[in-house]
């Protein structure tokens, strides 16, 4: 929307008027709105609009599926099942950046490694809704695992916790 993400109370009315059903998935998936999402996403005020919204979209009918990095913690405490997904920086950064190569982006490795870096600092560090794992949730670390496995192994935690 053209907003300076540092300006905290534009970004939090923005945030109050989000509709999910507009959002350009492209759009946000761009290294830009990436490097953006963890500043933004430290403005209480804007965690604050976005709560509900993400509260209800996780307790919809038939259930939801969620990632983020405050989900199991802050947004869905009592979900039926956490995950914790993680792999390495160096694999996190290599696979963002294959995938905004592959859309024509030219942000280098480095760069890229650079922002991953930040974003897990900046994210485990902030005082409201810090990264990390909720007490209940199973670490699934995809550093060397396919897509195909990752999803695999997933499933079966999910079914294996079901199940229990």
């Amino acid at each position: 929307a053209g907003i300076d993400p540092a300006d905290a109370e534009a970004c939090a009315r923005l945030a109050a008027q989000l509709d999910l059903a507009a959002i350009d998935e492209d759009r946000i998936r761009t290294a830009e709105a990436g490097a953006m999402a963890s500043r933004v996403a430290a403005i209480p005020q804007v965690r604050e609009a976005l709560f509900d919204l993400q509260r209800a979209f996780a307790t919809q009918p038939g259930g939801a599926i969620l990632d983020g990095r405050d989900i199991g913690t802050v947004i869905c405490p009592d979900a039926e099942v956490k995950l914790f997904v993680t792999a390495d920086a160096e694999t996190r950064a290599r696979r963002r950046w294959e995938e905004l190569r592959a859309k024509g982006e030219t942000l280098s490795f480095e760069t890229m490694l650079e922002q991953t870096r930040e974003r897990d600092a900046r994210d485990a560090e902030r005082t409201d809704a810090p990264m990390k794992p909720a007490d209940d949730a199973t670490l699934l670390d995809t550093s060397s695992l396919s897509i195909d496995a990752a999803v695999a192994t997933a499933i079966r935690i999910v079914e294996k916790r079901q199940k229990a």
